[in-house]
């Protein structure tokens, strides 16, 4: 914004186009589906409005979001390593090193798109990056103890909040020396969050898929491919395995849609509170939550009016994602090279990483657009 006033409203108007669809609650509804029956779509409807209730009625919301997300990271490290020792063939783990070198190779009948689709989801993509700094203040770290919470308009108790104004710290010893503690707690964290768990997980997960499903012709393109793996775990382990394997999936994108819905609407509050009504007497929780809801009521809308495919609207999301991820890495850049000085400015190989991100994304994202125009056009 201290570039140009609307950059965020543009940032956050292209995170509501990517977030929209609600495709993370329709694969969580389509898991349920296969383990309890009923209609998927009638089943993601309700979970977002069950989802809409819990951000709603939950006193401090980072606090509700923060358990639920710790259970289904607990979750999630369960079903891994069951899988590890009940499930993952001899044979995937002596694969696993070669597929972790062999880059280039790609099934063509999948699609760009969702090659594309599944780069930006690795980790937290999409804009969920850009939410980082809010859950930070939420959790009270550093500067965030200043700054009010967001909580329920129904259960919470809203705090007073000053004039909101941006504050640069002096460069003294002593403001550098706490600065160089933080960073080192942020890379630690992101090292441990972003990257040990999400390779550890995506490797894991890649192993089981390996074991059950390599070499089959016949799966479709979708979502339907874990109902076939969960009744080849069944098989191999037990009936409990692949019970297990399914409701673990639909938890974890359970949690994955609340923390969408959360995100979307906590930057979009954010975002018009300190730049557009700044002096208006209407809090940021409570635009939080009328956002909230909006999300609810579009997703229900898009799932009533016939959308039915997970996959596909992953895909769009994704792909919306992916042009959002360019557009943020390159004002990084442009940041911290005019606004930041000194030794809290981005250098050396962080700066060429955010560079390469840059072109990686612009370009991936360009060519998806490209292909999907072009599909609409040979529709």
């Amino acid at each position: 914004n201290r570039m140009w006033k609307h950059w965020g409203l543009v940032l956050a108007i292209m995170v509501y186009f990517a977030n929209l669809w609600p495709g993370w609650a329709l694969s969580s509804a389509t898991l349920g589906s296969y383990l309890f029956g009923g209609d998927p779509k009638t089943i993601a409807v309700t979970m977002l409005v069950v989802i809409g209730a819990s951000l709603t009625l939950a006193p401090v919301v980072y606090v509700a979001l923060e358990r639920l997300i710790f259970v289904k990271v607990a979750a999630v490290g369960v079903l891994a390593l069951l899988a590890a020792v009940f499930a993952i063939e001899p044979v995937s783990w002596r694969a696993l090193p070669g597929g972790l070198v062999n880059i280039g190779y790609f099934p063509s009948e999948l699609g760009f798109a969702l090659l594309f689709g599944a780069m930006v989801f690795a980790g937290a993509g999409g804009g969920q990056n850009l939410c980082q700094s809010n859950w930070i203040r939420d959790k009270g770290f550093g500067m965030g103890r200043y700054v009010p919470r967001l909580v329920s308009p129904l259960t919470g108790v809203e705090e007073a909040v000053e004039a909101r104004v941006s504050y640069v710290f002096e460069q003294t010893p002593a403001n550098l020396a706490r600065w160089r503690e933080w960073w080192r707690f942020a890379n630690v964290e992101q090292w441990v969050s972003f990257v040990m768990v999400t390779v550890i997980t995506i490797c894991l997960t890649s192993m089981l898929a390996h074991s059950t499903l390599f070499g089959r012709t016949a799966l479709q393109n979708g979502v339907s491919f874990l109902q076939v793996e969960a009744g080849e775990l069944s098989s191999r382990v037990g009936p409990w395995f692949g019970a297990f394997f399914l409701g673990i999936g639909a938890f974890s994108l359970f949690g994955s849609a609340m923390g969408i819905i959360d995100y979307t609407s906590r930057l979009a509050a954010d975002i018009l509170k300190s730049t557009y009504f700044g002096e208006s007497s209407l809090s940021e929780s409570r635009i939080y939550f009328a956002l909230v809801w909006g999300l609810v009521a579009i997703g229900a809308s898009i799932l009533i009016l016939g959308v039915a495919q997970p996959l596909v609207l992953l895909v769009i999301s994704a792909s919306v994602g992916g042009g959002m991820m360019f557009v943020y890495a390159g004002l990084l850049i442009v940041t911290n090279r005019r606004r930041l000085t000194g030794a809290i400015r981005l250098r050396s190989y962080r700066l060429a990483a955010l560079v390469w991100a840059t072109l990686l994304f612009g370009t991936m994202a360009s060519i998806t657009i490209w292909q999907q125009v072009g599909n609409l056009l040979r529709h």
